[in-house]
């Protein structure tokens, strides 16, 4: 039980920190009033430190002058045994660190327009602290210095508010902060906080692009680890992290965050133009949705209680909009939610049983190669029977490009092994004659099947779980994990083919559809010209038997594109055994330079070898004279060579 503090009643204790702690406390009035609280007071181990009781002064202070919609109000300030005391608004949900922390062990993304909404409605409580002014007009220069996702706080009803000005600052003031001290939490500062330099409210704008940054990407900006590694990492604005995942990010969003994550303050937006921004996009791409869209994804995450109208009947996730869906699908979304019941156990043949486990990730063992038909599976408790008994597993356990059994390569007819720079001639080969059949790869349990069709690649297996096509959505911004993991809970239903599933439930529209599976298909196909070593097989006449999409480009560019995104050592892997010897223009090759459609830097390097033999090393001075780079050079040699463009001098 604790004594009440001044004329409020305390509940229990809501959170503490270094230096403070805050409590739910209500105060009861005449007539039956009662208001609840959020209490906060300084430790007793720090209420008699002068600097500290400064601080907490100046916070109630800076914290009653603010009335905004995004900010935590303040009700009350007061002195009870000789310890300070602040009565606040009570915000009842929770804040973006925990939903963070959630995501993050989902391994999920927030949906990009909730980011967004969060981002927008922060800056707008800036923006506004930022233009605070006197009673004679002039700014305050309010400056927060501390929006962590610790201090935005969400309410159950999807509302965002700014909270904990206990650092924050009015640089018309002489600043008792200014102590040669780093304030602020570690990894949501700003470069000049971390150097100590004199801060504006575009230091607010650089942490909050940092937390937008998270949202988006599910992991710290600047990095786990020493504290000072961190903090060198935000001096040098070191956005290595960011430019891992950009690719799930869009490019209107990256150019926002780039134009908020720059070292000069002088460079980034306002808190109101970074605002502004966000709402942009938002309005651009659609995005109608804000606190009701929020509140159901922390109501799916457990994070706040149902309650403020959202309808417990309706769908269980907030990340399918399901006003796209029809009545068929919505009801599918009702019936199975937001995954697969984990109902399957796996025995594998040496008697080591796996399980239970979700559809998707039995689906996933399949396509993997680890189970295949005759692989024992028990569901919900019924005796283990093989896995081609099973209605919902028919098209993985039956379809050869899904299979990855070795039977087939005893009908090889060539064969050998993998090293740095073979694949292309082996592609090349079955390109220009127009084969049909399938090109196997492998190393270790690694293993990969592209099929040819004459000569075009048409479909592209893979065991890397990596190149999954629900992982590849989700890596390349197509749509949100957990988007995914209810196609894929649905998959029974969809005849175990998850593009079908995505656009049932109104995530994907066909066509968007279509260009994502014919860009994961080259984008695997050109991932195989990589390996390094390994062996290799090719098998005649057959066939994927699965539904397929043409790539657009003819096979020749994309070996031209395989030779463009291929590793230096790969190169020089495929030119060392020439790098001495003649080489020369063939005056009539099998394929046409034409068909590759080279650029004009490669084509300088053919047209320097086709007035004279000349050796790769020579070749190499005269195109640099010419300014073309030796990286180019080598690419361009390369994919010659290897397509029979160029051949050495007998």
């Amino acid at each position: 039980m604790y004594a009440p503090i001044g004329p409020y009643v305390i509940e229990r204790r809501l959170a503490i920190g270094g230096m403070a702690e805050v409590y739910v406390a209500h105060r009861k009035g005449p007539h039956g009033f009662s208001k609840k609280v959020a209490l906060k007071r300084i430790l007793p181990q720090f209420a008699g430190d002068p600097d500290f009781v400064s601080m907490f002064i100046d916070e109630a202070k800076l914290a009653a002058s603010l009335h905004h919609p995004n900010v935590v109000q303040v009700f009350d300030f007061g002195e009870h045994g000789g310890e300070l005391f602040l009565a606040m608004e009570l915000v009842e949900g929770t804040n973006a660190n925990k939903l963070l922390r959630t995501l993050s062990a989902l391994r999920q993304t927030l949906p990009l327009d909730s980011a967004l909404y969060v981002a927008a409605q922060t800056a707008r409580a800036l923006a506004y602290a930022h233009r605070l002014a006197d009673d004679q007009g002039n700014l305050l220069g309010f400056v927060h210095r501390d929006v962590s996702p610790a201090n935005i706080l969400l309410t159950a009803s999807g509302h965002v508010k700014l909270a904990d000005f206990g650092i924050a600052k009015i640089t018309r003031q002489t600043p008792r902060t200014e102590d040669g001290h780093v304030r602020g939490k570690l990894g949501y500062m700003s470069p000049e906080q971390v150097m100590g330099k004199s801060v504006d409210g575009r230091s607010d704008v650089f942490t909050l692009a940092t937390v937008l940054a998270e949202l988006l990407i599910g992991e710290p900006l600047f990095g786990t680890g020493r504290e000072l590694d961190v903090l060198v990492r935000i001096r040098d604005v070191d956005l290595s992290v960011l430019a891992r995942h950009r690719s799930k990010i869009p490019k209107d969003v990256r150019r926002l965050l780039d134009g908020c994550l720059v070292r000069n303050p002088a460079d980034r937006p306002s808190a109101a133009e970074l605002a502004e921004g966000c709402d942009e996009i938002r309005r651009r791409r659609g995005m109608s949705h804000g606190p009701e869209r929020l509140a159901r994804i922390l109501q799916a995450l457990d994070l706040v209680e149902p309650r403020y109208g959202l309808d417990d009947d309706g769908p269980k996730t907030a990340l399918v909009n399901t006003s796209l869906l029809s009545p068929a699908a919505e009801q599918l979304v009702r019936d199975v939610g937001v995954t697969s019941p984990q109902i399957y156990r796996v025995r594998f043949a040496d008697g080591r049983e796996q399980g239970p486990m979700s559809f998707p990730k039995l689906v996933q063992l399949v396509t993997s190669g680890r189970v295949h038909g005759g692989t024992l599976i028990g569901k919900e408790g019924a005796p283990f029977v093989p896995a081609q008994d099973f209605p919902e597993l028919t098209r993985f356990v039956t379809s050869p490009a899904l299979q990855w059994r070795l039977e087939e390569l005893a009908r090889a007819e060539a064969s050998g092994s993998l090293d740095a720079g073979t694949l292309l001639p082996i592609a090349f080969g079955l390109v220009r004659d127009r084969r049909t059949g399938v090109l196997h790869l492998w190393d270790g349990e690694r293993r990969k099947k592209i099929y040819f069709v004459e000569g075009r690649p048409e479909f592209i297996g893979s065991t890397d779980t990596r190149e999954l096509f629900g992982e590849w959505l989700v890596e390349h911004g197509y749509c949100y994990r957990m988007e995914v993991e209810m196609a894929l809970a649905l998959l029974p239903r969809y005849g175990g083919r998850l593009g079908d599933a995505l656009v049932g439930l109104g995530v994907m529209r066909p066509m968007e559809l279509f260009k994502a599976i014919t860009a994961q298909v080259r984008d695997r196909f050109l991932e195989a010209f990589r390996w390094r070593r390994g062996r290799w097989a090719f098998v005649p006449d057959a066939r994927s038997h699965e539904e397929t999409f043409p790539l657009g480009d003819s096979a020749f560019v994309l070996l031209r594109e395989a030779v463009a995104a291929a590793h230096l050592t790969e190169l020089e892997a495929t030119l060392a055994p020439l790098w001495e010897r003649l080489v020369e223009r063939c005056p009539e090759p099998l394929v046409p330079t034409s068909a590759f459609d080279l650029p004009s830097s490669w084509l300088v390097v053919l047209d320097a070898l086709g007035r004279r033999p000349t050796t790769p090393g020579a070749l190499f001075a005269h195109t640099r004279a010419l300014g073309i780079e030796p990286e180019v050079a080598y690419r361009a040699l390369t994919l010659a060579i290897s397509c029979g463009l160029v051949v050495p001098v007998a």
